[in-house]
């Protein structure tokens, strides 16, 4: 056990570092990285094609990469706002790493870039646990979940920057109880901002695209108390972004190239890793990118 919990912070500490860098680097270039989370059918598609069109509309220069474990349907959808789109295929793999990130924007993502919106994986539990270099992450709940979401899933919501409420047009017809919902969000992420959408009606429409330009300027981003208890717990090799770890102590260990996900949601995975291998075409404004992601794939 303490081998699988050693493998696991060596994973996580070196994707902190590569996020790190990742971000740096984006900084330096003038592009923010919006990374959005959520589960499936959460409506996120939906809100994020309509928010890359108001960029559009707007003279914002924004891109997305979108992650699905298959089909193309999510980057063809997105590719009709006009912005350059780039979907992966993660062939099971349940979250983006900062690694795989990194290696899917080098020589794709355009010169000039503001935002770049990265669609995970839908999943809750995964990729809550990876930085991905970004200024702002978001978590994203539709009425039809039910109000108990942010306690189900505490690290997702806990080290959210924003929440999005979607598809706020129907919340009456299934009951959805607004105030509970905040509620819960409060009680896992003290003061993060909860924002209601209904991306079909055109409400709430352009607030991410708001909130990133805002934290690309240097505009104050939520720090959840999660995040500022883990930072407080680090004893070695500490690293300057500790938002994704909740809450664990970090080791240094030599990768021995099998991945251990210690989940408070689910438990304990192994898989061994091999890495995405992505295939950029700058000219297009649709590339569709076969990544397979690892030889025993880690499932949601």
């Amino acid at each position: 056990m303490c081998r699988e919990v050693d493998l696991q912070q060596a994973v996580l500490a070196k994707n902190d570092a590569t996020a790190h860098s990742l971000r740096a680097g984006l900084t330096a270039r003038g592009t923010t990285v919006v990374n959005l989370l959520s589960s499936p059918g959460s409506g996120k598609t939906e809100l994020l094609e309509r928010e890359l069109s108001r960029a559009r509309e707007r003279g914002v220069p924004v891109a997305a990469l979108t992650a699905d474990l298959a089909t193309e349907n999510d980057a063809v959808r997105l590719a009709r706002s006009g912005a350059p789109v780039k979907q992966v295929l993660t062939d099971g793999l349940c979250h983006l790493e900062a690694g795989m990130l990194g290696r899917h924007i080098d020589d794709w993502l355009p010169d000039g870039t503001r935002i770049l919106f990265v669609e995970n994986v839908g999943n809750l539990v995964c990729p809550a646990s990876y930085d991905l270099g970004e200024t702002l992450r978001v978590v994203l709940a539709s009425v039809t979940e039910g109000e108990d979401k942010p306690l189900k899933y505490p690290t997702a919501f806990g080290l959210a920057q924003l929440v999005v409420v979607t598809k706020t047009d129907i919340a009456q017809a299934v009951g959805f109880d607004e105030a509970a919902f905040r509620a819960h969000v409060q009680q896992v992420n003290p003061g993060v901002d909860v924002v209601l959408t209904a991306a079909r009606r055109g409400e709430g429409v352009g607030t991410l695209l708001d909130r990133a330009l805002a934290a690309g300027e240097g505009a104050p981003v939520h720090t959840p108390v999660m995040a500022r208890q883990h930072a407080s717990h680090q004893h070695t090799h500490p690293h300057e972004d500790h938002r994704t770890h909740g809450g664990q102590h970090t080791h240094s260990h030599t990768h021995t190239g099998v991945h251990t996900h210690t989940h408070p949601d689910l438990g304990t995975h192994d898989h061994p890793h091999t890495g995405p291998h992505a295939h950029a075409h700058p000219d297009e404004p649709l590339v569709v990118t076969t990544a397979p992601a690892s030889a025993a794939q880690h499932r949601p």
